[in-house]
C-alpha cells in the first residue's frame, strides 16, 4: 500500500489559510477520488475538499478548529500502487505559487519603517515582527501597551497581527483604534429571553461591518431611474432568452452591465485605499451580495464584467447566485472584488445605505421596481403616465470619492439604464 499525503490546496491568490470546521470522513474508512473527505472554512467562504485518489483514510494530522496553510498536509491516505500523482505535482507548484505571492506581499508591505520617527520605545523583537508584517509606524503606535510604562509587548503585537489579518481591512489610524478598544455597555437580560452565540459567519460579518464603518467615511447619493424600456424588454425576451441560453433572464445582469460601464467610465470610483496610498485597479471585478442556505450573506465576484455581454453577465450571476444558495462557492469564487452591488428591491426595500465591502471604495444598491405615475415630456406637451421606477443608492467613501465623482458615477449608472434600447438583440 502506498500513501497519498492530501494537502490543503490553493484557493485563491490571496488566501493562504483555512480553519479546519468538520471532518466528514474517519480513520479507517474507505474514500473514493473526488470524494469530500473534510470541510474547510477561509474568512470568506466555507468550502469542502475532495480526495484525489481513492484508498483508506489512515491517518488525520489536524484536529477542527485547527488553522492550516496552503501546501500543509492535512491526512494520509492509503492507496494501491500508486505513491504520486499529477494532481499532486499540481498542487505543489500551487504551493510554490503561492508562497512566492506571499513572500512578494511581504517585501512590498513591509517597507522600511525609521523608529526614530517616534516618540516611543519599541523593543528589538517588537520592531522585527513589525518590518515582517509590514505594521506601519502609524499602526504600532497606536497599539496599547500592556508592559511597562505602556510599552508594546510581544504578546501585544501578536494580537494586532491576528486582529488585523481576522478583520483583512485596510491600516486604519490611531483615533480608530482607540474606537475599537473601548468597552462595551453591558446588556440587561430577563428570564424569558433567548440567549444565542453568533454563527462563525455572523460573527465574521459584525467584524466587516463595524471594521468598513470605523474605517471609511461613508456618504450616500440617491437617485431615481425610469426602468420602463428595461421591464418592457425583459417581458418580451426572457421567455426566448432561457429557451436559447438555457439562461433565465433577471434584471441584476442588466444592471451589472451598466455599473460596469460608469465604472470603465469613472475609473476614480473603481479604486481601493491602504494607508496614505491609492491603488488604481486595472480589472473590473464586481462583486454581487447573495444569501447563503443559513440566511446570511456573501459577495462572490464576477471577474472582468467589463468584458462580457448581456448573455455572459446572465450566466455569471446565474451560476454564483446559484452557488452561493447551494453553498458551494469557492475561495477564489469572493476574492478580488473592486466595486460591489446589492440588491435590497429583493426585499421590497425602495433604497438603501449599503456598507462598503472593504477594501473598496463604493457601494451600490437596487431598490425594488415600483408602477408610479410620473410626468411624461412629449413635443405635444407633458403627461401624466404609469412608469416602472426604481431608486439607486450609492455609498462611497469620502475620504478619497468627492460628490461630484461619486455622484457622477450613480448618475451615468442611470442614464445607460434609462436609454436602454427597447428593440436591442441579446
Amino acid at each position: 500500500m502506498a500513501k497519498f499525503e492530501l494537502k490543503l490546496p490553493k484557493m485563491g491568490e490571496s488566501v493562504a489559510e483555512a480553519t479546519i470546521t468538520n471532518w466528514l470522513k474517519k480513520v479507517g474508512e474507505k474514500i473514493e477520488i473526488d470524494e469530500a473527505v473534510l470541510e474547510i472554512a477561509t474568512d470568506k467562504v466555507d468550502s469542502e475538499i475532495p480526495s484525489e485518489v481513492s484508498g483508506i483514510l489512515s491517518e488525520i494530522l489536524f484536529n477542527v478548529d485547527d488553522i492550516v496553510k496552503v501546501g500543509q498536509t492535512i491526512a494520509i491516505i492509503e492507496t494501491e500502487g500508486v505513491s504520486e500523482t499529477p494532481k499532486q505535482e499540481v498542487v505543489a507548484e500551487s504551493v510554490a505559487a503561492v508562497e512566492e505571492v506571499v513572500e512578494k506581499a511581504k517585501e512590498i508591505i513591509a517597507a522600511p519603517v525609521n523608529f526614530s520617527d517616534s516618540d516611543k520605545f519599541f523593543s528589538p523583537l517588537v520592531k522585527n515582527i513589525a518590518k515582517q508584517e509590514g505594521i506601519s509606524m502609524t499602526e504600532l503606535e497606536s497599539i496599547n501597551g500592556s508592559g511597562k510604562e505602556g510599552r508594546v509587548t510581544k504578546e501585544d503585537i501578536l494580537k494586532f497581527v491576528e486582529t488585523r489579518k481576522s478583520t483583512n481591512v485596510a491600516p486604519v489610524s490611531k483615533p480608530i483604534a482607540a474606537t475599537q478598544t473601548a468597552s462595551v455597555a453591558p446588556v440587561s437580560v430577563n428570564g424569558g429571553d433567548e440567549i444565542v452565540e453568533m454563527d462563525r459567519m455572523r460573527k465574521l460579518i459584525s467584524g466587516y461591518m463595524m471594521a468598513s464603518i470605523n474605517t471609511s467615511a461613508h456618504v450616500q447619493s440617491f437617485i431615481e431611474v425610469d426602468v420602463t424600456n428595461i421591464w418592457k424588454w425583459r417581458e418580451k425576451n426572457k421567455n426566448a432568452f432561457e429557451k436559447r441560453e438555457g439562461e433565465k433572464l433577471t434584471f441584476t445582469p442588466i444592471f451589472m452591465e451598466a455599473v460596469a460601464k460608469a465604472l470603465k467610465d469613472f475609473p476614480g470610483m473603481n479604486i481601493s485605499v491602504d494607508g496614505d496610498f491609492i491603488i488604481k485597479k486595472k480589472n473590473i471585478n464586481l462583486g454581487m451580495a447573495a444569501s447563503l442556505p443559513n440566511g446570511n450573506l456573501i459577495v462572490p465576484v464576477i471577474k472582468n464584467a467589463d468584458q462580457l455581454n448581456l448573455v455572459g453577465m446572465a450566466k455569471a450571476v446565474n451560476d454564483l447566485g446559484n452557488r452561493a444558495k447551494a453553498g458551494k462557492l469557492k475561495p477564489d469564487d469572493t476574492q478580488g472584488g473592486t466595486y460591489t452591488v446589492t440588491n435590497v428591491g429583493t426585499f421590497g426595500s425602495v433604497f438603501g445605505t449599503p456598507i462598503i465591502n472593504q477594501p473598496q471604495v463604493g457601494i451600490l444598491a437596487l431598490g425594488a421596481i415600483r408602477k408610479v405615475p410620473a410626468v411624461i415630456e412629449t413635443p405635444e406637451g407633458d403627461f401624466i403616465g404609469i412608469r416602472n421606477k426604481m431608486f439607486l443608492s450609492h455609498s462611497y467613501d469620502h475620504r478619497v470619492v468627492d460628490g461630484a465623482l461619486g455622484g457622477s458615477f450613480v448618475k451615468r449608472v442611470a442614464d445607460y439604464l434609462e436609454s436602454f434600447d427597447i428593440n436591442r438583440e441579446f
